[in-house]
């Protein structure tokens, strides 16, 4: 039976078939981030898949990863397509660069998760909030319930991290 459940609006499904996505996020729903980790290659892999991206083998191992990173992108959305966000606007998406493996398997490679920000308790980050954040903002993941064995991975600022003093953003008006 498919994992389903409502998320601001928004139905989420994830089949019966799409294994691996199920063992993911079932770890997020209780907090835990883990990412699979191939036999053969010892490399950690995201978004989660059933091979190993650089050896094509099938054997892996979840292995616990500390959710933290650093911000390598964003977008700030003012006009979403989906009906449900549109009293959630202004909010930014994130694409962190996990402390984790950086550099491997070649010095420009690292694992990046996309996520919003967020704040601790899993709204949508306030505007005031969203104009502090660049790339090179200091953040840790967030777990956002969707239904019991489900939750979705998002960003809040690592307010215990240093920051830099001007996190590079795009030109503003």
């Amino acid at each position: 039976m498919p994992v389903q459940g409502e998320y601001m609006g928004m139905m989420l499904t994830i089949d019966d078939v799409d294994k691996e996505n199920r063992e993911f996020f079932k770890f997020c729903a209780k907090g835990d981030f883990r990412l699979q980790k191939g036999k053969k290659s010892g490399l950690l892999r995201y978004p989660p898949t059933t091979a190993c991206p650089w050896t094509g083998d099938r054997t892996y191992e979840w292995v616990k990863v500390e959710p933290k990173g650093t911000v390598h992108s964003y977008a700030e959305v003012h006009h979403p397509i989906q009906p449900a966000f549109k009293d959630k606007v202004p909010y930014m998406i994130l694409v962190v660069d996990l402390d984790v493996q950086r550099g491997k398997p070649t010095k420009h490679e690292s694992l990046r998760v996309a996520g919003n920000l967020v704040t601790t308790d899993g709204s949508f980050a306030p505007l005031e909030k969203i104009k502090e954040v660049g790339i090179g903002t200091r953040v840790i993941m967030s777990f956002v319930k969707v239904v019991e064995g489900f939750s979705i991975p998002h960003w809040t600022v690592d307010e215990n991290a240093e920051q830099p003093a001007h996190p590079w953003r795009y030109p503003q008006e």
